[in-house]
């Protein structure tokens, strides 16, 4: 099936999941607990029809038309376009030709009301909402399928793609509904402890097409109403390869990583608070940008305007580069957005302003506001795999415990992503606060095996050889 033959969703990003869009005018079921975005997502589909001159139409036994239109009103959005019949217990103004009659006549007459509706408009999108009513109507399951499977063929003989609103299933009578319709969406929404609800989407079923099953991530957003945030598949992107190494303009921490961190790489920067970990991070963005290339930064912890600030403190004047949208830089709560939004900034970042390079500081803030940390930690792989295809270089901070001593742990065992990984640690000797950097680990070439002292002042970034404190008391040239 080609994409011209799909029809769109109207949901951003949900045609990209399902390869193209909806693969016809077919019968689709919503399903979903109470505030999972059913109604809002039903809207969207309607109003697409509207924009492509269709005509579609809401038959409505559950809301009235002043809350759809208050739904709609949220996100900025009116309805005008879209033919709403409400089947409720009001009594009907005379010249309402809306109102049909009350809830409590029988199913037959519901259907010949609705039947009624659809010959007269002849809409090509239609939204009902919802079978539970029609589940109260019916005398028994029996009953009520049977009502289902003869509007159902009545819509394919007009050729009407129909959504069908459903609650979420919870008995086996439901796999019988299931199996009528051509597609099934399921809308899921999960409080956490701390933070906002997380929202999910899974395409459990649709007949004829490849599709991306599984979880996919989503929110209801303002003036844009559901969004979805796919799963990010690496496979899918062009793998591209070579170019120079990315050197960090301090030629002695480039000569430790034999020339430069390759691009298509993920390089951790690890050690306690205090060893440098985000001014190191920051010396990478610069030389990229003086390179003339664009990069991103992700921050989880620290401010904007701090984060500008030290940089500036240090000889790195970034503020002017994301004045001129060289560099992007993003600044959120990790409990307040999901992995798939996160992933979804990222991958656009890249596609849209072709990014080279891309920091995440810190990445252990991220990982550990998460609900979730281990399956975050299986999707920022997947992330990983992705930019790596994209030939772009990654740059994680991960922040250990504790601040002077050994044996310092991270929050979430994370060493497997890295390709590279630099290791920044502090002691005192003596009477003094010194700084160390080495290279532990470089899968793409030769490094340097040596520790080396780490000077970080006004002047910026230097290495020195790293000298260890002889046994015995201080001299005073130790306090030099």
């Amino acid at each position: 099936m080609t994409s011209a033959s799909r029809l769109s969703t109207g949901v951003p990003n949900l045609d990209h999941v399902l390869g193209g869009g909806l693969p016809g005018r077919y019968t689709y079921l919503l399903q979903g607990a109470p505030g999972t975005g059913k109604t809002t997502m039903a809207l969207q589909f309607l109003l697409e029809g509207v924009a492509q001159g269709e005509t579609c139409l809401f038959v409505t036994l559950s809301q009235t038309r002043y809350e759809l239109e208050m739904i709609a009103a949220s996100h900025g959005w009116s309805l005008d376009g879209i033919l709403i019949i409400e089947l409720q217990t009001e009594a009907a103004d005379a010249t309402d030709q809306t109102i049909f009659y009350p809830m409590d006549v029988r199913l037959d007459a519901t259907k010949a009301a609705v039947v009624q509706a659809i010959e007269e408009h002849a809409p090509q999108r239609l939204v009902y909402d919802s079978l539970v009513e029609v589940r109260q109507l019916s005398r028994d399951e029996i009953r009520f399928q049977r009502e289902l499977l003869s509007l159902k063929q009545m819509l394919h003989e007009r050729e009407i793609a129909t959504i069908f609103i459903d609650v979420a299933p919870s008995a086996a009578a439901d796999t019988e509904i299931e199996s009528l319709v051509h597609g099934i969406f399921r809308l899921e929404r999960e409080l956490p402890q701390y933070g906002q609800a997380r929202r999910r989407l899974d395409v459990s079923k649709m007949r004829g097409v490849d599709f991306f099953d599984g979880y996919h991530d989503m929110d209801i957003l303002a003036e844009k109403g559901v969004v979805v945030f796919p799963r990010v598949v690496p496979h899918l992107t062009p793998e591209e390869t070579g170019g120079p190494l990315v050197q960090s303009g301090v030629q002695a921490l480039d000569d430790m990583l034999g020339g430069g961190l390759e691009p298509g790489t993920t390089s951790l920067i690890i050690g306690q608070a205090g060893t440098g970990k985000s001014t190191l991070a920051s010396l990478y963005l610069y030389a990229t940008l003086k390179r003339g290339e664009n990069a991103a930064m992700f921050l989880f912890e620290e401010r904007p305007e701090t984060f500008f600030r030290r940089s500036e403190g240090l000889g790195f004047p970034l503020r002017e580069f994301a004045d001129d949208g060289h560099l992007q830089v993003y600044d959120f709560n990790p409990t307040e957005i999901s992995q798939g939004q996160f992933n979804e900034m990222a991958l656009r970042s890249v596609d849209e302003n072709d990014t080279r390079v891309v920091v995440i500081d810190s990445f252990t803030g991220y990982i550990t506001g998460l609900p979730h940390a281990e399956e975050a930690i299986i999707q920022i792989q997947l992330l990983l795999k992705y930019l790596a295809r994209r030939n772009v270089l990654t740059i994680l901070v991960v922040a250990q415990r504790g601040l002077l001593g050994h044996g310092m742990s991270t929050e979430v065992d994370v060493s497997f992503l890295g390709d590279t990984v630099i290791f920044l640690r502090m002691f005192e000797w003596p009477a003094r606060i010194r700084r160390t950097i080495s290279i532990v680990k470089k899968r793409h070439g030769p490094h340097d095996l040596d520790i080396q002292q780490l000077k970080i002042d006004a002047k910026g970034i230097s290495l020195q050889k790293f000298v260890p404190p002889p046994p015995g008391p201080a001299s005073p040239s130790d306090y030099d």
